[in-house]
């Protein structure tokens, strides 16, 4: 099939104003919300409405908190502009079947849509200065949404090998496709210093993290251990990276990497058992920080590159594995320490570049069960 052509769009004024401004089921717990002390400081993201009764016993690293999505399904994967002031994210519209993406911020009052609506996305990432957007996308081979993955197999994820990255023009809306190889390329994200982007490619046969320069040159393959590398994030001093991986029962490799490659032949993944890794950007002194043996996945940097913020279901006492909470471990696994303690889904945290805020996803104060929307928490 040929590849489309890059997609001319004419940005809407409030698509301009983000760009000149950037230059239902609540938790159950035992006991009552704490009450919150202190001033309540503006959040960066103007349409962000407070939720400080959301904020449960056990949270004390959450001064306040704010809700940013509304009227939306899923809305997931928030990651901040360079300057702390926009974010981009995906979410499923409520006239839709599968996620698009928007970007919210700078003098912008509402969600912005700017991905094409054909197809469906995922992982977005701003560039520094605010002005453009990575994404990955099934639309130039795949224009409706794809049929969710058939669960008579067990739990698992669908790696569309329709998926492309993308790069647009927030200002212009000029978009190009980023990557043109056949299969998954998608989960792509950029170095603090603005010299490489770190991706998630099938391209040799198996799910790997990729680097490449800010205009897809100079191609590097990072990882090369059968299963799922992926989610790959880069240190602020860009000398790290940290991604989650699949783990294998010892004794039992065999069987399950076997397992995992008949499913990736169907383009679909078990995230059942995945770990927390680390390795140099030329996948050097690669080494696993977490030993939990559950899902622990959307691992970051906390600011000063000294403990990684991550989520996972290791604690899930309802034994369903859906019951997600953030945690923060030191670099080399200890200091284990719980963030959130709600009894539903917490994930994708991802600290602002000055450290004072965190934002993330959560099922908390949905108004229907598995509503996801996107929460912002001042960091103490």
């Amino acid at each position: 099939m040929s590849r489309q052509s890059p997609i001319p769009f004419s940005p809407s004024p409030a698509v301009l104003t983000l760009i000149v401004g950037l230059a239902g089921s609540s938790c159950r717990s035992e006991g009552e919300p704490r009450a919150q002390e202190g001033p309540r400081a503006a959040p960066p993201i103007p349409c962000a409405r407070a939720a400080d009764e959301l904020i449960l016993p056990g949270e004390e690293h959450f001064a306040h908190l704010w809700r940013i999505s509304d009227g939306v399904e899923n809305a997931a994967e928030g990651y901040w502009s360079s300057d702390g002031r926009g974010l981009a994210y995906q979410a499923t519209p409520r006239d839709a079947a599968c996620d698009r993406i928007y970007v919210i911020g700078g003098r912008a009052e509402t969600p912005l849509l700017v991905s094409s609506g054909k197809g469906v996305t995922t992982c977005a990432y701003f560039l520094p200065g605010g002005r453009h957007l990575l994404y990955a996308s099934t639309q130039a081979f795949q224009v409706d949404c794809p049929p969710r993955p058939d669960m008579s197999q067990g739990y698992v994820w669908s790696v569309h090998p329709e998926y492309d990255i993308y790069l647009r023009d927030l200002a212009t809306g000029v978009e190009r496709a980023f990557t043109t190889t056949w299969g998954y390329d998608a989960e792509a994200t950029v170095s603090p210093l603005g010299d490489r982007i770190v991706f998630t490619s099938v391209r040799t046969g198996d799910l790997e993290l990729w680097t490449c320069d800010m205009d897809g040159g100079h191609l590097e393959q990072v990882t090369r251990t059968p299963g799922y590398d992926g989610g790959g994030f880069f240190s602020h001093d860009g000398k790290w990276l940290v991604f989650r991986s699949s783990a294998f029962t010892p004794g039992k490799e065999a069987e399950e990497i076997a397992d995992y490659r008949a499913l990736l032949a169907d383009f679909k993944v078990r995230p059942t058992r995945m770990e927390i890794m680390l390795c140099r950007p030329d996948g050097s002194e690669r080494r696993q920080v977490t030993r939990l043996g559950k899902a622990s996945f959307a691992p970051y940097f906390f600011p000063d590159d000294r403990r990684i913020v991550f989520a996972s279901n290791f604690e899930d006492v309802a034994g369903k594995g859906r019951n997600f909470d953030l945690y923060a471990i030191d670099l080399d696994g200890t200091k284990l320490e719980r963030i959130t303690h709600c009894d539903l889904f917490d994930g994708f945290p991802v600290f602002s570049p000055d450290g004072r805020w965190l934002v993330f996803a959560s099922n908390r104060g949905g108004s229907h069960p598995h509503e996801t929307n996107l929460y912002l928490a001042e960091w103490r």
